[in-house]
C-alpha cells in the first residue's frame, strides 16, 4: 500500500516504521533563507529532495529509526571573480539518526560520525531540507570559467602616477665616466 507523506508534518517514527519514501519538489520561493541567498534574483529554480525511513538494528541498543535524505537545487549567485551571475549547483546526501531527547541527540552527536536529531511526530522535513542546501552552499560562488575576461587591475581615471622624483644614484657616475 502506497501511503502519501506530508513533508512539513512528517511523522518520523511512522515513517521510518514502514520504510517510507518522499519525493517532491518545491520552488524557491517557498525558502526564504536560500531565497535571500540567491540576492535578490527572481529565481524559480525547484528544489527537489528524497527522503527515506529506515529501521536499523545497532547491536545491543535495538532499533534505530534513521532518515536518508537527497537535495538539490541550482541557486542564481554572483560570480566572486567576475561579479556576472552564476547557477551554483548544490547537492545534498546525508543520513541522520534520531533520538528521544534533546539531551541525549547533544550528546550521541559529539561521540558519533553521523548527524543526531531528535524524534517528532511533526517534523518539517523542508526545514531539514533547507538548513542542509545552506551548510552545502560555496563560500565562494564563481564560475568554472568566467564567460567575460577578468578585469584584475583597478585605475582611477582622474589618477596620474607621480614619476620619481629620486636622481639615479648612478647619473653622477655616468657624468664622470663621459667627463674628459
Amino acid at each position: 500500500m502506497k501511503q502519501d507523506y506530508d513533508a512539513r508534518h512528517l511523522n518520523l517514527e511512522a515513517f521510518a516504521r514502514a520504510q517510507g519514501s518522499l519525493t517532491g519538489s518545491e520552488e524557491l520561493p517557498h525558502f526564504e533563507r536560500l531565497q535571500q541567498e540567491a540576492q535578490g534574483v527572481a529565481a524559480t529554480s525547484p528544489v527537489r529532495f528524497t527522503a527515506e525511513g529506515q529501521i536499523r538494528s545497532d547491536g545491543g541498543q535495538g532499533e534505530q529509526i534513521w532518515l536518508v535524505l537527497t537535495a538539490e537545487v541550482a541557486l542564481p549567485q554572483t560570480c566572486q571573480r567576475c561579479l556576472g551571475p552564476v547557477e551554483v549547483p548544490v547537492l545534498v546526501e546525508r543520513e541522520f539518526r534520531f533520538v528521544a531527547t534533546e539531551e541525549q541527540a547533544e550528546v550521541e552527536d559529539e561521540e558519533s560520525e553521523e548527524d543526531v536529531l531528535v524524534l517528532s511526530r511533526d517534523f518539517n522535513l523542508l526545514e531539514l531540507v533547507e538548513d542542509e542546501l545552506l551548510m552545502a552552499l560555496p563560500v565562494v560562488p564563481k564560475h568554472e570559467v568566467c564567460p567575460t575576461p577578468v578585469k584584475l587591475q583597478a585605475a582611477d581615471a582622474d589618477f596620474v602616477e607621480e614619476e620619481d622624483k629620486k636622481p639615479n644614484p648612478f647619473a653622477v657616475l655616468q657624468q664622470l665616466k663621459t667627463k674628459p
